[in-house]
């Protein structure tokens, strides 16, 4: 769909200057609004506005112009495409790969993503349910509404009032797939992909909104009926938010017009399939890292916080002593190239002191690494003696995830390796 609006690249973490004029009083609502959820910044300048990108990429379609946040950190292009879909469990699409050289980046790709997943249940036939409709026919077809029929004609029988029920495509598993097209549809500047998609919307019922359709989505139960419906509902329920891989800028007047993806809720989602998959064979399990084994602060002014681990793992040890746990926190920093900073060392010995032996405190930490892998360990000591040890493990982005996995299995930690590490 051809945009005529001036288009603004910038990078992650980038900044650019914006006249008074280009920003309307509805595009500094919103990026007010964006800018308390810290995917980016709005100040004003001597000659207007000031807006500097995060950690969120994608596009964001303004009244006056088009913002392009492209991943300058991390993952780019297809390889951003293929931790995407190991995050969200999904496979990856082949054909979203047709739009890599493209520029437009990561909103095209997975308006690529949601194309092919809904040409694929065309091609297999969309399915069909039964739906309960209320009609007037010149004829009888299901049954009668006996009730309409004499409040409504007054015994007249050359329109009768009928109830069908009728197995029909308009259900809910095609209709947010109808919506979420007609979104991508609205992002996308690739005149292919916009032919593509426009040639396939009509295909799919396009009724209700994107706020119903989101609902829609959340009630949906899985079952062998509808089970080939989960991966296209997966990038519809991706681009519907807006961009948000669990709840990110959902419905509420932020995401009109708008992609964004906050990359470290993305990898935060990585690492935690990532340091799972690989802890497996070794008899590690995920546990909460909240409720019972949460950690609390309570007796300050409002309610009580929390220190919340992205990922708890129990790791087993021979009876009678019970499982060991241990807290791997996932950072989007590039601490392949700087020191881990004294917030992330307080965090993680919170949590090592929290979870892990009193006599040997350990944590992780998993950073993004483009172009290689990487691990260090950091020993925090006082006059009394060790704090904790802290591993810090740099996985390398340009890998396949399963290859990422088995390096990860031999770099993480087992509970007892820190427990001698911590004590040598």
């Amino acid at each position: 769909m051809p945009d005529h609006r001036p288009e603004i690249r910038l990078g992650e973490y980038e900044s650019t200057e914006l006249g008074t004029d280009q920003l309307t009083t509805a595009d500094v609502t919103r990026l007010h609004a964006l800018q308390a959820r810290r995917c980016l910044s709005l100040t004003t300048s001597r000659t207007g506005w000031r807006l500097k990108a995060e950690a969120a990429v994608g596009v964001l379609a303004l009244d006056r112009v088009r913002l392009v946040v492209e991943p300058k950190f991390a993952i780019r292009g297809e390889q951003l495409m293929t931790w995407l879909a190991y995050a969200l469990h999904t496979p990856v699409p082949t054909t979203a790969r047709r739009w890599v050289a493209r520029t437009d980046g990561y909103t095209d790709l997975v308006a690529a993503a949601l194309l092919e997943e809904c040409e694929k249940l065309l091609r297999e036939g969309l399915r069909r349910d039964y739906v309960r409709r209320q009609s007037l026919e010149p004829v009888l077809r299901g049954r009668l509404d006996v009730a309409a029929q004499a409040t409504r004609r007054y015994g007249q029988l050359d329109q009768l009032h009928v109830r069908t029920f009728d197995r029909e495509a308009e259900i809910w598993d095609n209709r947010v797939l109808g919506v979420a097209l007609q979104a991508a549809l609205s992002l996308t500047t690739d005149s292919r992909l916009a032919r593509a998609l426009h040639g396939i919307t009509d295909a799919f019922p396009h009724s209700g909104t994107p706020a119903a359709a989101l609902r829609a989505l959340e009630r949906t139960q899985y079952t062998r009926l509808n089970a080939r419906y989960r991966p296209a509902h997966t990038w519809a329920r991706l681009l519907l938010r807006g961009g948000g891989v669990t709840d990110l800028l959902t419905d509420d007047g932020t995401t009109a017009g708008g992609f964004l993806l906050a990359m470290p809720m993305l990898w935060e989602a990585v690492v935690r399939r990532l340091a799972a998959e690989a802890a497996a064979p070794r008899g590690g399990l995920p546990v909460p890292g909240h409720g019972e084994t949460g950690i609390t602060v309570r007796g300050d002014l409002g309610n009580a916080s929390t220190f919340r681990p992205d990922l708890l793992l129990s790791f087993p040890r021979p009876a009678p002593d019970g499982p060991v746990l241990l807290p791997v926190d996932a950072k989007y920093k590039r601490y392949d190239r700087h020191r881990v900073s004294a917030g992330d060392i307080h965090q993680l010995l919170t949590y090592s002191a929290g979870y892990t032996p009193a006599d040997a405190p350990s944590a992780v930490i998993i950073h993004p690494q483009p172009g290689g892998y990487d691990r260090r360990t950091l020993r925090v000591m006082s006059p009394q003696g060790s704090l904790g040890v802290l591993h810090v493990l740099g996985i390398d982005t340009q890998a396949l995830p399963e290859d990422a996995t088995a390096w990860l299995r031999s770099s993480l930690p087992r509970a007892s390796a820190c427990v001698r590490a911590s004590n040598a």
